[in-house]
């Protein structure tokens, strides 16, 4: 590790993943386990439930930490990657850990992470686990990375697991069909552990009951044995009809993904759910869990909305939640350059986007704006140059009528690049 006056910069100097299978992509869980043993985690003592997924992990973590509150429960909650700050990602109740608490932390494992040389990703869920484990929280949610199988969070010991989706993503690490995808994610699963599932294709479902089949693993579908009733507002499950009035993440995608994350509470042994919690977590689960980035309103007029979707399936949810526009529907667009860019301009040119503003994303893993802008050009949508995210927004509040609306999407680090007296903090 470097070291530096700030143990938070000696933290933002380790490897840092960059989309590609380069010397900060570091598969394998040898160094999280010989982490986890420095700095004496215990993480047989820490009840876990661990969700991974291509789409969706990070609502679905953030509503069952959002019940488990509602439930009365101190919840520890480990995400990634982070807006803003990298306190977000590991959070009691909502509330990011303390920035002096994270600096002593750091200070404290920096002998072992000098020995061990994890990567940035690597070394942010072992402080997450530290700091849930030394917080004697009641559940810790974890959130996969990338994958399931090799990925660092796979050193926990979690009663439950849930896998949301699978579609094709980081092909080049996880492999170009979504069986392949679907036993890397399907790796996190135990045996005798209960593994909920979201809706699956055939190809996956069959590549993850083998899976479980082989490591003894008990699958629960929710597709199977869930039901939303929209006329009732009731969410009916094998143990329970619960009434959910409002839904604080919209989108049919989103009623997925709290299937997953009530049923999956309804499973571990360190959770007893109630209706009222239920209803709950789920009316309010960005004031319970501190979310934020998931077709999210921002307080502006006209109205800009905020996404963090980044492949062709979550922008294509992303837009079917948009509300309707009788104006102009603008999209402020950065994607990274693993993503598939036609495939994602597909998306938007099949939801009757208006026209595409390329945003200049300040990041090696960012695919050039200027290339983004020609594809656009050559697909026949009216664009402006490229430029930053804060630029295109004043422009777009300056100029925009009250019927149009702006949708900044593409990835994390898009919506990171917000300009700060707009973040929904």
């Amino acid at each position: 590790m470097t070291h530096t006056a700030d143990p938070l910069d000696a933290l933002y100097a380790l490897p840092r993943y960059a989309g590609t299978d380069d010397d900060s992509y570091k598969p394998g869980l040898d160094r999280m386990h010989a982490l986890t043993e420095a700095l004496d985690i215990p993480l047989g003592d820490l009840p876990t439930l661990h969700i991974a997924g291509t789409n969706g992990k990070g609502s679905t973590a953030a509503m069952s930490a959002a019940i488990a509150q509602a439930a009365g429960y101190r919840v520890g909650l480990h995400t990634s990657p982070h807006l803003w700050s990298v306190a977000e990602r590991m959070r009691i109740d909502g509330t990011p850990i303390p920035t002096d608490t994270l600096r002593s932390m750091i200070a404290e494992a920096q002998p072992a992470f000098d020995r061990i040389e994890p990567s940035f990703f690597e070394a942010t869920v072992a402080l997450s686990l530290q700091y849930f484990a030394r917080e004697a929280v009641d559940l810790a949610v974890v959130e996969v990375g990338l994958g399931g199988r090799l990925d660092a969070t796979n050193v926990v010991e979690a009663e439950v697991a849930i896998i949301t989706s699978i579609a094709l993503e980081h092909t080049a690490l996880l492999g170009d069909t979504e069986a392949q995808i679907a036993r890397e994610k399907g790796g996190i699963m135990r045996k005798g552990q209960p593994v909920v599932l979201g809706p699956l294709s055939r190809e996956a479902d069959t590549a993850l009951h083998d899976l479980a089949s082989t490591r003894g693993a008990v699958l629960h579908r929710t597709a199977a044995t869930t039901r939303w009733n929209d006329t009732r507002h009731t969410l009916i499950t094998p143990r329970a009809c619960y009434t959910v009035r409002d839904l604080d993440l919209p989108g049919a995608h989103q009623q997925q993904n709290a299937a997953c994350a009530v049923r999956a509470l309804e499973l571990h042994p360190a959770v007893r759910l109630t209706p009222d919690a239920v209803a709950s977590g789920l009316g309010a689960v960005r004031a319970y869990a501190g979310l934020h980035g998931r077709m999210e309103r921002l307080a502006t007029h006209p109205p800009i909305w905020i996404d963090v979707a980044h492949n062709p399936a979550g922008l294509a949810a992303a837009c079917t939640a948009l509300p309707g526009c009788p104006g102009c529907c603008i999209v402020a667009l950065g994607v990274m350059r693993d993503k598939p860019l036609n495939a994602l301009l597909d998306v938007l040119a099949a939801h009757d986007i208006d026209t595409v503003w390329p945003v200049e994303v300040a990041t090696d893993r960012a695919r050039s704006a200027r290339t983004l802008a020609d594809a656009c050009q050559a697909r026949g949508w009216a664009t402006r140059p490229p430029a930053s995210l804060p630029a295109h927004v004043e422009h777009f509040q300056y100029t925009a009528s009250p019927e149009d609306l702006l949708l900044v999407t593409g990835s994390h680090y898009t919506i990171g690049a917000l300009p700060p007296k707009l973040r929904p903090l």
